[in-house]
């Protein structure tokens, strides 16, 4: 081809009317169906579910009106509030999965004989079944044969049922549910110092940083979109706890292990309930505890990265 041939705005760089559109579409294109999905299977359903709160329904006979009389009512819950209560226990201790990632992280981001042993093993919760995690940890907690209630029968003289206990109970659970989430965690880490910039490593030990100072000023700052989707997905799965609840105790002793989710299934959807409105209320205060959660460690790190 000869350069007389080329077009003129070929040559010279310069794009067409036509071509700069289709520059700007192509991104909005790409991303559409991702859009479009989130819309269906998220925003939607999320307005559905807050609009359904102002009703008193079963999920077949028409809607009644009620206004706020769903949300009043839930003011003078008892089990919604233990079921909060419980929620809350579950977002403080559920957090130490973030920190506990790190280190096993840290710990297997070596470069020696027989690491990658370490890691499947590690890894391994992460790819069970929540029912299967809560089917061990239900047999590891079971009086009479229990490997837990045999060692404590063993050093304290008198076994302890961590499941029948209603002040053990909630501990028990969320010891089974950080098994995995740990581990999630760990492999978010270790994608994340993968990606950490050796040469900036190098010249933090010229100045003589290591350790707790390497860690904290060097490695830590690098770990932020990890430590984001760590937070994010520790939070969601704190609130969403319902599985774990539902395999190894039922809500039970007494209703002492609900959280907000299996109140909300058993107020809407169990035969002790069919209240779609009354279940929706619930759900929309649930939806509100994890925005507020993660709003506030979005706005955190914003602060952060503008240096406010």
């Amino acid at each position: 081809m000869t350069d007389s041939s080329v077009p003129a705005s070929r040559k010279s760089g310069a794009f067409t009317p036509r071509r700069r559109l289709g520059r700007k579409l192509a991104p909005w294109l790409f991303l559409a169906p991702g859009m479009i999905m989130f819309l269906v299977y998220v925003i939607i359903p999320i307005g559905q579910s807050m609009w359904i709160s102002f009703f008193q329904w079963d999920g077949l006979s028409p809607k009644i009106w009620v206004g706020i009389e769903n949300y009043i009512e839930l003011l003078d819950d008892e089990a919604f509030y233990t079921s909060l209560k419980n929620n809350v226990i579950w977002l403080v201790l559920y957090m130490l999965a973030i920190p506990f990632g790190l280190f096993i992280a840290l710990f297997l981001n070596q470069t020696v004989r027989g690491i990658r042993i370490y890691k499947s093993l590690f890894f391994f919760p992460f790819v069970i079944s929540q029912v299967v995690v809560g089917l061990i940890f239900s047999w590891f907690y079971a009086p009479g044969f229990g490997l837990l209630f045999e060692l404590t029968k063993i050093f304290g003289g008198e076994g302890i049922a961590v499941l029948a206990n209603p002040h053990t109970v909630t501990y028990g659970i969320i010891v089974a549910g950080l098994w995995p989430q740990i581990a999630y965690c760990m492999i978010l880490y270790l994608t994340g110092l993968n990606a950490v910039a050796p040469d900036q490593i190098e010249a933090a030990r010229l100045d003589g940083a290591k350790g707790i100072k390497m860690l904290w000023y060097v490695v830590l700052p690098q770990l932020r979109p990890a430590t984001f989707i760590a937070v994010v997905v520790t939070v969601i799965g704190a609130l969403r706890s319902f599985d774990l609840v539902s395999i190894m105790t039922d809500g039970g002793p007494f209703g002492s292990s609900r959280v907000l989710s299996y109140y909300m299934y058993e107020q809407a959807l169990s035969e002790y309930g069919y209240r779609m409105g009354y279940g929706a209320a619930i759900a929309v205060v649930l939806f509100a505890i994890m925005m507020i959660f993660i709003s506030g460690f979005i706005w955190k790190m914003w602060r952060d990265e503008r240096g406010l």
